[in-house]
């Protein structure tokens, strides 16, 4: 068992409050244990210079941490001055939710998807993708492009191995300590979109990615069904 209990192949206690924002076209708010997660999308009539008169539209997603989501303070992000994590994080935001619509569909139109961490404890970028969908699928229900513009449904989930043992959805005090650090986004179908997998301080074997693989569709099986409710 854990230190909060868990067993090792079991996510933290996850909660998607839907609307939580009144002006935004679609938002929620998402916890996965102490790390919460405001995640908001609006549909906009344009598309980036690249895309004109292409007949396509285009998901562009924007991630950051707020100063006092860290143990210590984080430097606040605006303008040019951005930190190199928060750009990575936020393109395999942008990839991963892009993956979920048929930007055909949207024809000459932008899903603007923002993500802030108002309190960072491991998972941010998981997270920010998990709430991220939802917040998406409320914003074309608004704008009645559903049916049209959906294409799958995703998830992510991060899973690490920490002395040694594979760790489902671990909390900053497990993955500041893993020595593999994987990031997972699936498809209902079971069908993987992305990894971003790391052996950070020690090697790993094909079982143990296996393990990792198959503690990762666990995990994000249960948060389909934990989107699935927040959007009935």
């Amino acid at each position: 068992m854990r230190k909060d209990n868990r067993r090792n192949d079991e996510i933290r206690k996850v909660e998607i409050i839907p609307n939580y924002l009144k002006f935004a076209q679609g938002s929620v708010l998402i916890n996965f244990g102490n790390t919460l997660i405001l995640c908001s999308a609006n549909i906009e009539d344009k598309v980036p210079p690249f895309l004109k008169n292409s007949d396509q539209g285009w998901l562009k997603a924007e991630y950051s941490m707020l100063p006092a989501s860290t143990m210590v303070r984080t430097q606040r992000e605006y303008g040019t001055l951005r930190h190199g994590r928060s750009v990575e994080i936020q393109r395999l935001i942008g990839r991963s939710l892009r993956s979920a619509i048929d930007l055909k569909q949207l024809k000459e139109k932008t899903i603007v998807v923002d993500c802030d961490a108002l309190q960072a404890d491991g998972g941010t970028r998981t997270a920010s993708i998990t709430g991220g969908y939802v917040a998406i699928m409320l914003a074309l229900r608004k704008s009645g492009l559903e049916d049209i513009a959906l294409k799958r449904q995703i998830a992510s989930i991060s899973v690490g191995i920490v002395n040694n043992e594979s760790m489902l959805d671990p909390d900053y005090s497990e993955d500041s300590n893993a020595e593999v650090d994987f990031n997972i986004v699936m498809d209902k179908s079971g069908n993987i979109i992305e990894i971003q997998g790391t052996g950070e301080r020690k090697s790993f074997s094909r079982d143990e990615l296996n393990n990792m693989l198959d503690y990762g569709y666990k995990g994000i099986n249960e948060l389909f069904r934990v989107q699935d409710a927040a959007l009935k």
